[in-house]
């Protein structure tokens, strides 16, 4: 690990990225520079075509384009970091898990796998070299909390707890018909779990979605609309602050939100 990334070591487990692979990159960078201000540099080139978002000089996200041949589902994948990429897909099959991709190594970035828990939520895992990844600042723009959405939230959260070291434990507002779990490390929360039985989106399954912070959700699920895309579940008031739940032009599922004070 370069003293860089060294320096801003995430805790193994913590959400520390967040990336999406897109059919057209030109226009998916436009939507978002139209959205949240983002620039762009280029990526490692053993990925493909990719760049990594800038926000103020900042990294806080990467956007690849798949090869023209490929037809898989757009959405954002939910990177959690490791000291060890090989390790941890190790511990990911032990537990019921799938590695589908990787081990591999992205350049002097870091070395990363794409992986799946038992119930089918894709997510991945770094291993910081150069690029120890999005830090996480909280400004409009940035991904600022990451959540599986799943069909049962304690049956899955065993397996974060084994692979990760996660403390899952049920929110202070859950009930018989509210199935939520925050993961903590060191205890302090770092991603969400909720179980929302039948009412999982046929259309996609167990899923990690990304939060994005706004300074006005109502105004930012607005322009989603203007810019092509497409608001799935209108502003609304929320356990972290305002929601709203929308799609960019290619289908990738996001959350808009205003977080409390």
């Amino acid at each position: 690990m370069t003293e860089a990334a060294e320096a801003t070591r995430r805790t193994p487990g913590t959400p520390c990225w967040v990336s999406l692979m897109v059919h057209s990159l030109g226009t998916t960078e436009e939507f978002y520079t139209d959205l949240f201000g983002w620039e762009y540099v280029p990526g490692p080139d053993q990925l493909g075509p990719y760049v990594r978002a800038l926000l103020n000089g900042r990294e806080v996200a990467g956007i690849g384009e798949m090869p023209p041949d490929r037809q898989l589902p757009v959405a954002w994948t939910t990177y959690l970091a490791t000291d060890d990429a090989d390790v941890a897909a190790e511990a990911v099959r032990a537990c019921g898990g799938t590695v589908a991709v990787g081990p591999l190594d992205a350049g002097v970035a870091g070395r990363m796998a794409i992986c799946s828990d038992p119930l089918g939520a894709i997510f991945g895992l770094w291993q910081a070299d150069a690029h120890p990844g999005s830090l996480g600042h909280g400004a409009p723009g940035t991904p600022v909390w990451n959540e599986l959405v799943t069909q049962d939230a304690s049956a899955v959260g065993t397996f974060y707890e084994h692979v990760f070291g996660h403390e899952a434990r049920a929110h202070s507002t859950a009930t018989a018909d509210f199935d939520y779990l925050t993961l903590s490390l060191a205890g302090r929360p770092v991603a969400g779990v909720h179980g929302v039985g039948r009412s999982l989106p046929h259309d996609r399954g167990p899923h990690w979605m990304a939060y994005f912070e706004v300074e006005d959700t109502d105004l930012a699920a607005a322009r989603v609309t203007e810019l092509g895309g497409r608001v799935l579940a209108p502003p609304r008031d929320g356990l972290s602050g305002r929601l709203a739940t929308v799609a960019d032009p290619e289908g990738a599922v996001f959350t808009l939100v205003r977080s409390r004070p």
